[in-house]
């Protein structure tokens, strides 16, 4: 009897699991589809990792940022935003079950973060490059 207690409440466990990682990704698939219904071809997490260590000079300090310039390179643990010292939480979905669950906040902070760091808005392959990246942590 102790094991089938066991076997059930692990069976729930895994089904809640399931539920959420269900519900984030049917937004970050739609955000995705999105992308590629504006002329984005296959996404490559691949690529959105080199961008993501990619090194791009500002005129403004620090006068060279990467995307770990704020978010370091463990994207399970919290970062800091280098001009002001905000806390931000972790990216990993796996650490944060909080990210891409929202399409608003997502366009929001690739907005900000791709003009503070590139200098420039992100392509729609470069966001989708990034979130398939961010997305496999």
């Amino acid at each position: 009897m102790r094991n089938l207690k066991l076997l059930l409440l692990c069976a729930a466990i895994v089904g809640c699991a399931a539920v959420a990682v269900y519900a984030d990704n049917s937004v970050l698939s739609k955000v995705l589809e999105r992308y590629q219904a504006e002329g984005a071809a296959s996404f490559s997490a691949e690529n959105g990792e080199k961008m993501w260590t990619q090194k791009f000079n500002s005129d403004e300090e620090p006068l060279i940022r990467s995307c770990t310039t704020c978010h370091g390179t463990d994207l399970s643990k919290q970062g800091s935003h280098a001009k002001t010292g905000k806390i931000i939480e972790a990216l990993a979905p796996s650490a944060n079950p909080e990210r891409f669950t929202d399409e608003e906040k997502i366009e929001k902070w690739f907005n900000r973060n791709c003009k503070w760091t590139l200098g420039r808005e992100c392509t729609v392959q470069e966001k989708g490059d990034f979130l398939s990246f961010l997305s496999s942590k």
